[in-house]
């Protein structure tokens, strides 16, 4: 049972504006609760206008002093906040256990990816040097350069509270920028706590300024005059509606969407051994985190005559997952898959299996019957025969639900996956060369694996999707991010020469 209400710790988060915490002035709070108990564990403030106004005001203030701050000054600053969130990546695993929910696993995995964010951003002086032509005219020379754009925001979703912020704000700071970072409101506590490190680290106040909040935040960020560029991560309808919003307000914009991530599994998958190797690639892509990913698998593409073996043997290893906190552990080893966020995205993804079921898919397992005493537990789903007209395929369910689409040719599989608005990520799992490269050249898909399940790129190269997954024009951190924080500037020089021919009043040719 959930400890009465007066005996519970609840704690209040504040906003961080100007490198310290800071008081909303709105009054409207939201609850954060523990998914696995359902234990309300604190409050965070919903900012308005005014809120959002105090936090673009301080990170202004900062941005001319941190603009002129030497690159390599700006990478130490990220040297030591990259030991300080190493020193202490066990403690914002348990933040986001917390209030995700994942496993600690999984949430310390999901910040060491973040980490190599800021790991990359640190080679920044590297990252904007510019380009020089010598001559390019009489007597002219050529050279471009790279600028931070000024006061840059981010929105990001519940289910990556440390990574996908680590995806934006290090490379935008370490492009000379000052950034808002708003979180999801239901988790909170790891932005706050990454806010502490980046000063201890020696951040000068406000360059990195957090507020929390709803759509009225939200809406205040995409309407500010002073913010300059936006960077969201979450569902395609929101992604689609802050593009549209910055597009009025001439802002730059990269916003992340939706997903309906596919595999494909081709026939010549069929020993034992690969069998395994598949099946234990689609369980944790389509499992885990409890499928709160926007890279999570969530269709099963089964080529020729692979299907019948391979749902059985992904039903086998399912059926034994260990679902429970992701704090806890059982015979010393930690759960395999923890809760979904809230109770009413529980209640949400069994629904879908509700109309999986309705829709005449076969369900092979069925997640709905595991039972907690409480917390918001979701078991593991599988339905087999699913056609493209069924609602569990056409939405982004995300939650531990997997269904397989069978089809009779590599073909079919590509045109099939081509065929679906989202195009987020998508892997193929076969032997043959041929094959992967076909599927690799012909796919019409951001980020492709091959016997990769979760193709999400290292730092270095950059994250995102095509088509309904992605509105704007760059992807994030990698050398997207750099050019999507920064704006060209190109120079011509001439210096006084007794023999330089003026251009006169024509137009210059040089």
């Amino acid at each position: 049972m959930n400890k009465p209400v007066e005996n519970q710790i609840v704690k209040n988060i504040p906003l961080w504006i100007n490198g310290k915490p800071a008081t909303a002035s709105s009054t409207r709070l939201g609850e954060i609760t523990n998914p696995a108990t359902g234990a309300v564990t604190g409050r965070v403030p919903y900012c308005n206008q005014a809120d959002v106004d105090g936090a673009v005001k301080a990170a202004q203030a900062a941005f001319p002093g941190w603009r002129d701050t030497p690159p390599l000054r700006r990478a130490r600053i990220l040297m030591r906040y990259r030991e300080l969130i190493e020193a202490h990546r066990d403690e914002l695993a348990a933040l986001i256990t917390a209030e995700h929910g994942k496993t600690l696993a999984d949430a310390g995995g999901s910040v060491q990816r973040g980490l190599e964010v800021v790991e990359f951003a640190m080679g920044i002086p590297h990252l904007i040097k510019g380009e020089h032509s010598e001559d390019v005219g009489a007597g002219v020379d050529c050279h471009s350069l790279r600028q931070p754009l000024g006061v840059c925001a981010g929105i990001t979703p519940f289910n990556f509270p440390a990574m996908v912020p680590l995806w934006m704000y290090p490379v935008a700071i370490a492009c000379g920028n000052t950034f808002v970072l708003k979180p999801s409101e239901k988790v909170p506590s790891t932005a706050m706590r990454l806010a502490e490190l980046f000063k201890e680290a020696g951040l000068p106040d406000g360059v990195f300024n957090v507020v929390h909040g709803d759509k009225q935040a939200v809406d205040a960020i995409l309407n500010h005059p002073d913010i300059k560029a936006i960077s969201f991560v979450g569902s395609t309808p929101i992604a689609r509606y802050i593009y549209e919003s910055c597009a009025k307000t001439g802002k730059r914009v990269q916003a992340l969407g939706g997903a309906k991530n596919h595999a494909v599994v081709l026939p010549d998958m069929n020993s034992a051994a690969d069998l395994d190797f598949v099946a234990d690639s689609l369980i944790g892509a389509g499992y885990g985190s409890a499928g709160e990913r926007c890279m999570a698998i969530s269709a099963v593409v089964a080529v020729g005559d692979i299907g019948d073996a391979l749902v059985a043997k992904v039903k086998e290893k399912a059926s034994v997952l260990k679902i429970g906190p992701g704090d806890a552990k059982v015979g010393g080893k930690e759960m395999d898959m923890g809760p979904l966020v809230t109770q009413a995205h529980r209640d949400k993804v069994a629904g879908y299996v509700d109309k999986g079921v309705a829709e005449g898919a076969t369900l092979a397992l069925d997640g709905r019957t595991f039972k907690a005493e409480k917390g918001f537990f979701l078991g593991a789903s599988l339905f087999d025969h699913v056609k493209p007209g069924m609602s569990i395929y056409k939405d982004e369910i995300f939650g531990p639900v997997l269904s397989v689409v069978r089809v009779k040719t590599l073909d079919e599989a590509i045109a099939l996956i081509n065929a679906n608005p989202y195009a987020n990520g998508t892997a193929v799992f076969t032997r043959s060369g041929g094959a992967a490269r076909k599927f690799e050249r012909e796919i019409e898909v951001g980020m492709v694996g091959i016997n990769v399940p979760i193709p999400v790129p290292i730092a270095f190269f950059s994250f995102g999707g095509w088509r309904s997954s992605l509105f704007g024009d760059t992807h994030v951190h990698g050398m997207e991010g750099v050019r999507f924080y920064t704006r060209a500037k190109v120079v011509s020089t001439r210096w006084p020469d007794a023999n330089a021919v003026p251009t006169g009043l024509v137009m210059p040719t040089l």
